[in-house]
């Protein structure tokens, strides 16, 4: 009994700290940085989206080709705010080998997913957070995790994509398509989350390296998507 009431105001305490590091500003520097970084991220998704919408309603009218060819272009574009992400991602682990403080994170909500990929993963996120209380390891699970399920839902996105475009566009594929969308949007505000909580822990000094990082996606990551074949109208 004493034990579980302990937990509980441990976990209490936790939750508190990443409330507040999410609600209270950051200082000035660091808040041009954080904004300005969202701010990129925010706009890719949204020319996703909009990609992504004109694809739906084009399918709606029968304009299959065009509609084809839109969710092509919404894959390209989920993919290049896949690779900006996931070398967010690989920045911050490269930095919690040297970190003398970490962030407060918590576990990816299944509740807050759609499909199966990501649903999974928050299982696994919560399951791991029962069982380490660390905030160094809580911290790298976050990020491995949150990583692996955005590159996962970039390549899921992107096979859909591929059956509309080779096949007779099955109702199945677009339904995945919006399904993996709304997943892909739950992550990205995820590591808006933990980019604040980092921000708020990281010494002023090392602003300068990190913005250069958090603005450059790295060339061996940079891909273009390959050509479909386009679906007969």
């Amino acid at each position: 009994m004493f034990l579980r009431r302990g937990l509980r105001r441990r976990e209490s305490s936790r939750l508190r700290r990443v409330s507040d590091d999410w609600i209270r500003a950051l200082p000035r520097e660091k808040g041009e940085i954080f904004e300005a970084t969202v701010q990129h991220w925010e706009c890719a998704f949204a020319m996703t989206s909009v990609a992504l919408d004109d694809a739906l309603s084009m399918r709606a009218r029968g304009e299959l080709v065009c509609a084809a060819q839109q969710a092509e272009l919404s894959s390209v574009l989920l993919g290049r705010l896949s690779d900006s992400l996931l070398s967010f991602c690989e920045f911050l682990l490269a930095r919690a080998r040297t970190l003398e403080e970490f962030p407060a994170v918590e576990p990816l909500n299944a509740a807050f997913f759609r499909g199966s990929t990501a649903q999974t993963a928050a299982d696994w996120s919560a399951l791991l957070h029962q069982i380490v209380f660390a905030k160094r390891p809580q911290f790298v699970n976050k990020l491995k995790i949150l990583s692996h399920t955005i590159g996962q839902l970039d390549r899921e996105f992107h096979r859909a994509v591929e059956r509309i475009s080779q096949s007779d566009q099955p109702a199945e594929s677009w339904s995945l398509l919006d399904s993996l969308h709304y997943d892909f949007n739950t992550c990205l505000h995820e590591a808006e989350i933990v980019l604040k909580s980092f921000l708020r822990i990281l010494p002023a000094a090392q602003l300068p390296a990190f913005n250069f990082a958090a603005d450059t996606t790295p060339a061996k990551r940079l891909r273009l998507r390959p050509r479909l074949s386009r679906a007969p109208a």
